[in-house]
């Protein structure tokens, strides 16, 4: 199979698609792999560090786009790159869909086989192209949190940690899940107090087992969210629908009760974001103040931290890419309901159902794409 890996486009973004190792190893099972010029130059990938491990460097992003029956990037295409994509080929990163009429009806036209590292799925029902970036996102979070928290940021001029004689911030993370997770480990290692909500009563005592005496947690109801929410220096918004738009959990009203100079930092903003008055926003301007609180909306927090986040996401995609080029992509869909699940578009039809729910699209089911019958 010929794979295309394009740099990335979006604004402050870093990540690449395929590292130099991952490229090693399409190429030594016999695949061809083509890599935009200085794809990952920034991140301390050089071109030659490609070619050396058998990628063919090209100039321009048409160049990739044309020579691949698979692209392979990070984030959900841009219009111009949606431009570039044509019928029967492959389309492997994350896109987010749901939040996003315009890339999905472009994508729709684009008649592409269009496959989402976020619907991926393994035998425990976890989301494993989804974990290393929750990973990430909810540890970074925490840090990006505690800046803005800062006087010179609009914040309070809170520090988490507190000091001797000074009560540490209070920090409350909704979502218990892997960012969550993931954020209430970092914001308890600054000393803060931390309170998780979540749903699920089995998550929160595999939590108060993980942190017994770090961590308060409380079962998600309207009620405990608000009060919670009222008394937060800082509030992380870690809430995962797989696939579908992220409700709203904190109201504008409940912001404008809270405390001038808080923050909230909404991970879930690439679903829609779970605060009624978040909106996206790019590492070049990442926060805003609405109703007297900070916030920190940035859709793709991991390209920050550009290097790490694209080794953990490689790690995770390359079994799946090599099973994609191995076996092209409706055979190796068809051996795996977990890769099966991640086919979101195809042929012009929407296949996740979650996605065309929350845009009032028809959706197409993937044995009817792969021509199962029951």
């Amino acid at each position: 199979m010929k794979i295309g890996v394009p740099k990335e486009i979006k604004t402050h973004e870093y990540r690449v698609g395929l590292t130099p190792a991952a490229v090693r190893e399409l190429c030594r099972l016999g695949h061809s792999v083509a890599v935009q010029q200085g794809a990952a130059a920034a991140i301390g990938f050089p071109d030659d560090a490609y070619r050396a491990a058998g990628a063919a460097i090209l100039d321009t992003a048409a160049e990739v786009f044309a020579a691949a029956d698979m692209v392979v990037k990070v984030k959900e295409p841009q219009p111009a790159e949606i431009a570039m994509l044509r019928r029967g080929q492959v389309l492997f990163t994350y896109l987010h869909l749901a939040a996003d009429r315009a890339q999905t009806e472009g994508l729709m036209r684009s008649g592409a086989t269009c496959i989402a590292y976020e619907t991926v799925t393994d035998s425990r029902g976890a989301l494993p192209l989804l974990a290393p970036m929750s990973e990430v996102a909810g540890r970074m979070s925490v840090q990006v949190g505690a800046h803005c928290l800062e006087k010179e940021q609009g914040g309070a001029g809170v520090l988490l940690g507190g000091v001797p004689g000074v009560p540490a911030g209070n920090v409350v993370v909704i979502g218990g899940g892997v960012a969550g997770t993931n954020a209430a480990r970092m914001a308890i290692g600054f000393g803060a107090t931390v309170t998780v909500i979540d749903r699920s009563l089995s998550r929160l005592r595999d939590l108060d087992q993980m942190f017994p005496t770090q961590l308060h947690t409380l079962y998600s109801t309207a009620d405990a969210i608000e009060q919670a929410v009222l008394n937060a220096d800082l509030v992380i918004g870690a809430v995962l629908v797989p696939g579908a738009a992220a409700p709203k959990l904190v109201s504008r009203a409940l912001v404008r009760g809270m405390r001038p100079g808080s923050v909230l930092v909404d991970i879930a903003i690439d679903q829609g974001g779970c605060f009624e008055t978040s909106r996206p926003t790019t590492h070049a301007q990442p926060t805003y103040v609405a109703e007297g609180v900070v916030h920190y909306c940035v859709t793709n927090m991991p390209g920050a931290v550009a290097r790490t986040s694209t080794i953990a996401l490689g790690n995770a995609t390359l079994p799946f890419t090599l099973a994609l080029a191995q076996h092209g992509w409706r055979d190796a869909l068809a051996a795996d309901p977990h890769l099966c699940r991640g086919l979101n578009v195809h042929d012009g039809h929407v296949t996740n159902a979650a996605v065309a729910h929350d845009l009032g699209l028809d959706c197409r089911t993937t044995d009817a794409v792969l021509g199962r019958t029951g």
